[in-house]
């Protein structure tokens, strides 16, 4: 019988394994590969084209703490992070708040509406939203007619940082209203009507009820938006360049020019391993936030 045991559980095992093979496939060559390649790159002063290269060690990793292009990516990291979080959570819950009280005939269907942005392609939304802002566009032409407004819309730090915060959230707070709206409809009948028995309605529902039933979603939106907050590139790319001033630079912006402009791929890459290290760090401290307020509600 014991013997039966132990062959059924070395089945299982390995049943384990080959199911798992092909993710542990894919890691190897897609994650692990070039992780090890990158770390190899980024002791290199290498362009990827010559047969030169010259092993320079540390040397990389500490010109990075005297660039000011890499200061403004790392600070500009968090200057995104803050209002693009908030701002996608909050019109995320508006969204899906008002589509959950329309009737289930027509919900689907809004609900796909506010979808589409996120499918929508970020060079065409950055190529329209650029033309708009132009000076000489005709929105501008109405601004200094009728009101006296002469505003350089991408070329004043003001005005560029949050029109790059802007389209980051039009194009992404529908998607995650979806979460938000799947764990609304995810609540109970009977929840709901106890609420109702005991008064809770409007806004003391949603602080009370709705948010606390819901937060386990409310958490994966955070941790993806905070990912996200760290991944912007073609809006800032298209749009000023990183300027003015680096005020919207972002870490994949210098990483990509630094590699692939400069062909200075061994800075590049030493850029690309703090930058992980970055969103590592603080992806872990708002996981352990979020965990410590899923334990108060009993998540």
């Amino acid at each position: 019988m014991k013997k039966k045991k132990n062959a059924f559980a070395r089945r299982r095992d390995l049943i384990g394994w080959v199911l798992n093979a092909p993710y542990l496939l894919y890691s190897l060559v897609f994650f692990l590969i070039p992780l090890i390649w990158a770390f190899w790159l980024s002791m290199m002063d290498w362009n990827l084209m010559s047969d030169d290269r010259i092993f320079v060690g540390l040397r990389n990793f500490t010109d990075l703490f005297t660039d000011n292009k890499v200061q403004a990516a790392f600070v500009n990291s968090y200057r995104y992070l803050v209002p693009i979080v908030l701002l996608c959570f909050l019109f995320g819950l508006i969204i899906a708040l008002l589509v959950s009280k329309l009737p289930d005939k027509i919900k689907g269907f809004v609900a796909v509406l506010f979808f589409i942005p996120y499918l929508t392609s970020g060079v065409a939304t950055s190529v329209v939203v650029k033309y708009f802002f132009n000076y000489n566009s005709i929105f501008n032409e109405f601004l200094r007619e009728h009101f006296g407004l002469n505003i350089n819309w991408l070329t004043d730090e003001r005005y560029a940082f949050g029109i790059m915060v802007g389209i980051v959230v039009w194009k992404m707070a529908g998607y995650y209203a979806l979460f938000i709206l799947s764990g609304i409809e995810g609540i109970g009948t009977d929840v709901n009507e106890a609420a109702a028995l005991d008064g809770s309605t409007g806004f003391h529902k949603l602080i009370h009820v709705t948010l606390p039933m819901i937060l386990p979603t409310l958490t994966t939106v955070l941790v993806l938006a905070t990912g996200l907050a760290f991944g912007i590139f073609t809006e800032p790319y298209l749009l000023t360049g990183g300027g003015p001033n680096l005020s919207t630079t972002s870490w994949q912006l210098e990483i990509y020019n630094t590699s692939f402009t400069r062909f200075q791929s061994g800075y590049g890459a030493a850029m690309a391993i703090v930058s992980a290290v970055q969103i590592f760090i603080t992806l872990r401290i708002v996981n352990f936030v979020a965990d410590k307020l899923n334990e108060r509600f009993g998540f």
